[in-house]
């Protein structure tokens, strides 16, 4: 394959000679680029076909030989982009500036960023996919044990969310944070190694190439969290005072003496349960995916041609979890759902169907690159606008019948329990974003102490006294997923945003709170042309402000759930 691709790009050369005699550099480089173009879309979208096929049937069956096939695709994919000679070609057409046409130059930047990424060593990068993997099965064996019995992160949570004995949260939270032992060298090691590539592709360290090459630029991400800590931290305390009182009462402590442990969470990153409200009794006799179908199909995207590919009831061997995934960029989405009649699952399938929608109604006779989301985090911004609606007692009244009455007993509840989630998950994703730049800027440094540092600054929970362990690196997704965490909050800036503005320029309503979003096909008229139909052709900011009027802002977020 690399010799085809070496050939493939010398006859490319020997064109823009031949044209170069007779039309302009700029004809001459974006006819290059077109031909280059047409060659990669020749030797990655069928492969990235067969990779998206043999994943899904991996989560389905969750046999070894189906993830094996994956894998192997996947290491041929990597090949195309890691090879040197296309993507020389890519850099002295970008060199020449040349390339004028809007949607070949956009194609051109989402093509450079995915060849820069796999321009270093192949050797290089197989070591890190090898060390990486070695400590994802570390996380996917340890269970903690207490008193003999093994017990799974699940179970901990489960003793976390409703013990009241302070020794035993106690005991539970410190166990299982053991696992950091265990990887903690392996992640720093991982992550010097990460430094190494960067620094070869000559950025600072591998947390500016990720943002960089995402399309982010460090300066402006950083300077949104300064913003919305700004924004939320009053908030916060108060809620949290809240939080403190709650809990002195629940474990008959001071306050000064509640520990991280007494927060019903290992990280203290979802919300612990405040209030009264039970939303769960509202979708114990539903069906959730008729439920989901009919609200969307009531906002003008239909989504029964997607229903019949997913696969959403639990089987044996299958993912756990739930994904969407857009098999082909031609149609062919799939959503992966485990369902069970309650409000956490209907969550999910709005959420999931959010993703599904933002797929299927992306241009189709865009060019394949740009037939995606804008970027991660926007079609995120989709799933949690939607997800968010299970929780809603508008939304529960004009679906699910329940009385005016009702509505009004749940409606304080409801709020200050969505409230409560955003804060301190914005907390605990602040702490999230820096201690990975933190790190990566100086993986040296006493990365214990700044976790804590982290934690405590954020969060407002006490270190407990002596303690020096590595917890940052319980936490998978600093070893496994790298760089990406910010994204899930700036999603949920932008879904306000979102809200915001359909609600204001689209219902011309003034209530956010009251919206249920229910039977009115200008949602998905919106969406569907301002943000959805776009796709990649347009950088993600840009899209955002030619959706919504103004670029991203926490500004919404914080009118949402702050003021």
């Amino acid at each position: 394959m690399k010799t085809k691709f070496i050939l493939s790009i010398f006859v490319i050369a020997l064109l823009g000679i031949t044209i170069g005699c007779k039309t302009s550099k700029k004809e001459n480089m974006e006819a290059k680029l077109s031909e280059f173009i047409k060659k990669h879309d020749s030797l990655t979208v069928t492969l990235s076909k067969e990779i998206n096929q043999a994943s899904w049937t991996a989560s389905i069956t969750g046999k070894d030989e189906d993830y094996a096939k994956t894998e192997a695709l996947t290491v041929k994919l990597n090949n195309v982009y890691a090879n040197t000679a296309s993507f020389a070609t890519l850099k002295a057409i970008k060199a020449s500036n040349q390339v004028k046409d809007p949607l070949l130059g956009r194609q051109l930047t989402v093509l450079y960023n995915a060849y820069q990424s796999a321009a270093v060593d192949t050797a290089k990068l197989n070591a890190i996919t090898k060390l990486q993997s070695s400590i994802e099965k570390n996380f996917s064996k340890f269970r903690t044990e207490i008193k003999g019995k093994k017990l799974s992160d699940n179970e901990i949570e489960a003793i976390l969310k409703t013990s009241v004995n302070s020794n035993e949260l106690k005991e539970a939270w410190t166990t299982q944070k053991t696992i950091g032992n265990l990887v903690n060298q392996d992640i720093i090691k991982l992550v010097k190694m990460r430094n190494e590539v960067a620094k070869e592709l000559g950025f600072d360290n591998y947390h500016s190439m990720s943002m960089q090459l995402n399309e982010q630029d460090p300066k402006e991400i950083e300077r949104l969290f300064d913003e919305l800590d700004s924004l939320t931290h009053n908030t916060f305390v108060a809620l949290k005072s809240e939080m403190d009182d709650y809990f002195a009462k629940r474990y008959k402590l001071k306050k000064e003496e509640l520990m991280p442990w007494h927060y019903q969470n290992r990280f203290f990153q979802e919300a612990p349960k405040l209030y009264a409200v039970d939303l769960d009794k509202y979708y114990a006799k539903e069906n959730l995916e008729k439920l989901t179908a009919t609200y969307y199909s009531g906002i003008g995207l239909e989504i029964g041609d997607m229903l019949k590919n997913s696969d959403l009831y639990e089987k044996p061997g299958k993912n756990q979890h739930a994904y969407c995934t857009d098999i082909d960029n031609e149609g062919d989405i799939r959503v992966l759902c485990n369902i069970k009649p309650n409000q956490q699952w209907m969550g999910t399938m709005l959420h999931e169907f959010g993703h599904a929608s933002y797929d299927k109604y992306t241009d189709r006779s865009l060019p394949y690159s740009l037939r995606e989301p804008a970027h991660t985090f926007t079609t995120e911004a989709i799933a949690m606008f939607f997800g968010r609606l299970s929780s809603n007692p508008a939304w529960l009244q004009a679906m699910l019948g329940i009385s005016e009455a009702e509505k009004a007993k749940i409606a304080d509840d409801c709020y200050k329990t969505l409230r409560l989630e955003q804060l301190v998950f914005s907390r605990w994703v602040q702490v999230m974003y820096r201690f990975e730049k933190g790190m990566y800027a100086n993986p040296d440094q006493d990365l214990n102490k700044l976790w804590w540092d982290l934690v405590e600054k954020y969060q407002m929970l006490k270190k407990p006294e002596g303690r020096n362990a590595p917890d940052w690196a319980t936490k998978i997704h600093i070893a496994t997923y790298p760089c990406y965490y910010h994204n899930y909050l700036l999603g949920e800036l932008l879904a306000s945003q979102f809200s915001y503005y359909i609600t204001e320029k689209v219902l011309k309503a003034t209530d956010l709170k009251v919206q249920s979003f229910v039977g009115n096909p200008e949602i998905g008229k919106y969406f569907t042309e301002m943000v959805f139909k776009p796709g990649k052709r347009f950088f993600w900011n840009d899209m955002i402000e030619k959706a919504t009027g103004e670029k991203l802002t926490p500004k919404y977020y914080a009118k949402q759930f702050v003021n």
